[in-house]
């Protein structure tokens, strides 16, 4: 599907090392793109730049960078603009999520300041130094296209991760805003998913499924989330056939969010 679509296109993909980050990493550079793999954990951020490269013969290039920091920020946006002709898609994926079950009354201001300047201000960050390059680039009809990685904690906020939920949020309205100061040329779109199988649950379904069952999650279509779904929705706001859309945030969650029912830990006989 789509074909090479992104041949002579670089693409950057920050979160690289694992989950959505790695697998999409993988199928841009099925579809022709070289890509700057981006993320904190140095091993595995090699690692996973080592497998795409053999899967794909593609150049990938790994880069180590804490996003919650410019001048890092910088330095990567600045390797990946000298290393590749062009920077045509970013996913800026990276994120962090910890502390589950604590209340945001309870809640340390470092956890707070941790999750807030990886999720939100790192998104923030990456976008903002990518898109100042990305706009002088001359394609037509879109000179690049970004896409966040929010989450559905995001759309209705989960208690039982307060400051993840509201990094997410932040992201959803980020997201909005970078879409509008940055049409017509670039779009900027997110994406929000549910419970996936992914590192930040250690992989454990186990432990995904103790959350949806404790939170009261009804989930319409029946099943945990899984790479894959993410990676052909990147796919779809990476290609031609979004060109047209732009502001968006797109739930990937099996329709907890628009059609089933959301964690929720409201105490109540009524």
């Amino acid at each position: 599907m789509y074909g090479n679509f992104l041949e002579g296109k670089g693409t950057i993909i920050t979160g690289g090392a694992s989950g959505f980050g790695k697998g999409v990493g993988l199928e841009f550079a099925k579809r022709g793109a070289d890509v700057v793999l981006v993320d904190i954990n140095g091993e595995k951020l090699e690692n996973a730049a080592k497998e795409i490269q053999d899967l794909t013969k593609r150049k990938i290039i790994p880069v180590q960078c804490d996003v919650s920091k410019s001048d890092q920020v910088d330095s990567m946006v600045k390797q990946a603009f000298d290393d590749l002709d062009n920077v045509y898609i970013l996913f800026n994926n990276a994120g962090i999520g910890t502390h589950y079950g604590i209340n945001i009354i309870k809640r340390k201001e470092e956890h707070w300041d941790q999750i807030i300047n990886v999720n939100l201000k790192g998104q923030w960050l990456v976008s903002k130094a990518v898109a100042k390059k990305m706009r002088r680039q001359k394609f037509e009809p879109l000179a690049g296209k970004i896409i966040h990685t929010a989450s559905a904690a995001g759309i209705v906020v989960n208690s039982a991760l307060p400051v993840y939920s509201i990094s997410k949020a932040g992201i959803i309205a980020l997201t909005q805003v970078l879409a509008k100061t940055l049409a017509p040329k670039i779009t900027v779109n997110a994406i929000s998913p549910g419970y996936h199988a992914t590192e930040i649950y250690n992989y454990d379904e186990k432990l995904i499924l103790d959350m949806i069952k404790e939170g009261g999650v009804k989930t319409p279509l029946n099943r945990l989330g899984t790479v894959e779904d993410v990676v052909n929705l990147v796919l779809f706001l990476a290609a031609p056939a979004s060109n047209f859309i732009t502001g968006h945030n797109f739930p990937i969650d099996g329709g907890i969010v628009d059609a089933g029912v959301p964690a929720h830990f409201i105490k109540s006989d009524v």
